[in-house]
């Protein structure tokens, strides 16, 4: 059986934490552009677990929320959607 990088295993669920690659994954977009969104503050940094920079799922989903839609509004409210 041949391994495979973390954020290409199969898994029935969603790692909590995730290195780069999964991360930029998680919210659609490539490596280079989640460092720059890092580095201006529309992601959060990563963890260092002993040395390892790793992903918080959850802090990405809320930064990727917060992220202004296509309209410009942030926070869409999808609840008023009937």
């Amino acid at each position: 059986m041949s391994r495979h990088p973390a954020h290409q295993r199969d898994r029935s669920y969603a790692p909590r934490g995730m290195r780069v690659e999964a991360a930029a994954d998680w919210i659609g977009v490539g490596v280079t552009k989640f460092r720059e969104m890092v580095a201006d503050g529309r992601m959060p940094p990563g963890k260092l677990v002993d040395g390892c920079r790793v992903w918080d799922r959850f802090r990405l989903d809320e930064a990727f929320d917060a992220l202004p839609d296509e309209d410009g509004a942030a926070g869409s409210d999808w609840g008023a959607v009937a």
